[in-house]
């Protein structure tokens, strides 16, 4: 591992209204060649409870790597990410994108509020889990990583 956090679990935040979804990125990564922890959310309000915990979590870390879908209810994936990559203490995060949404727009105004990257994700079964590894692979294995 070349992310500086040797001899601990990564923690990833996944924030995915799709339960489908969720549960392949959960077999893709279980599958892995890293260790990881995946705390699962459903809307861009429960995530950003989780990135600045009160209370009882208030000590809890951040994640290493946020998957972001997009299309969430409650804040959507853009409100999210506008807020994190606002925020001194969390913009230094990685936010993927990871979304149905083939969208130029989309993708414009991704990168616009600072997104790490954007995948879209595919709709073929061996296809998607590839692509959920291949995030673990680069995101986890050879991007250097911020350490807290």
């Amino acid at each position: 591992m070349n992310n500086g956090k040797s001899g601990r679990a990564i923690e990833i935040l996944l924030v995915e209204d799709n339960p489908g979804d969720v549960r392949l990125i959960q077999e893709a990564l279980k599958d892995g060649k890293l260790r990881n922890n995946l705390t699962v959310v459903g809307d861009g309000e429960q995530a950003l409870a989780y990135l600045k915990p009160t209370g009882a979590r208030a000590l809890a870390g951040r994640p290493d790597l946020v998957l972001l879908d997009l299309n969430l209810p409650k804040k959507d994936g853009r409100e999210l990410l506008a807020e994190v990559k606002e925020d001194p203490d969390l913009r230094h995060i990685p936010i993927v994108v990871l979304t149905t949404s083939e969208s130029e727009a989309d993708i414009l105004r991704s990168y616009e509020l600072h997104a790490n990257c954007y995948i879209t994700k595919p709709v073929d079964l061996d296809q998607f889990i590839h692509v959920v590894r291949s995030i673990e692979d680069f995101w986890l294995s050879i991007v250097k990583l911020p350490v807290e």
